[in-house]
């Protein structure tokens, strides 16, 4: 690891990729594959419509996004990829990380569906990555968080301020503390 390097990516967190027929990819994940679905956007949310799977406890680990073709015509395309961080803390140093180093950061806050505060930019070949911290876990009752409490945000400020029931927002760096509350 870089020597000061101010985060730590903990695992893959999830993939998302575009797929020909949504409802037939999703047959297939769940049928043969034996993933659940957490939530689904219908195309008015997300052009094509999109299926967050899950094979363990996160809220996702694969979605997949519909629409890249009649028949599958065209090349196979990926999303983007989402390393997970352990603490919201990383996440803001890693926003700040990534702008010192010129990457290229296409959207930061919280999506909506898995609640997960995120920076999300790309990689030299234009690879959409997102690092992430909080993904919505699923308990035992196989349910999902409801969309009325999402609360999608577009900074990491914000993600801090206007959190979702039940999400510790509480930072724990005290400079990032002060930077929050300037």
């Amino acid at each position: 690891m870089p020597q000061g390097l101010p985060f730590k990516v903990q695992k893959l967190g999830h993939a998302v990729v575009y797929v020909a027929d949504l409802e037939r990819s999703k047959h297939f994940y769940t049928e043969v594959l034996g993933f659940k679905v957490s939530d689904v956007y219908p195309g008015a949310m997300m052009p094509g419509g999109m299926v967050f799977l899950r094979c363990n406890g996160d809220h996702h680990c694969l979605a997949l996004v519909g629409g890249r073709g009649e028949g599958g015509e065209g090349p196979k395309s990926l999303h983007h990829l989402a390393f997970e961080l352990a603490t919201l803390d990383e996440v803001f140093r890693a926003r700040d990380h990534l702008k010192a180093h010129g990457a290229k950061l296409v959207y930061e806050g919280r999506r909506r569906a898995g609640c997960q505060v995120s920076v999300e930019f790309l990689d030299p070949d234009g690879h959409h990555l997102e690092l992430y911290w909080g993904v919505d876990q699923i308990g035992s009752d196989d349910r999902s968080r409801p969309a009325e409490e999402w609360r999608q945000t577009a900074t990491l400020e914000d993600a801090v301020r206007i959190a979702p029931p039940g999400q510790d927002t509480t930072l724990r760096d005290s400079d990032l503390k002060v930077r929050i509350n300037d």
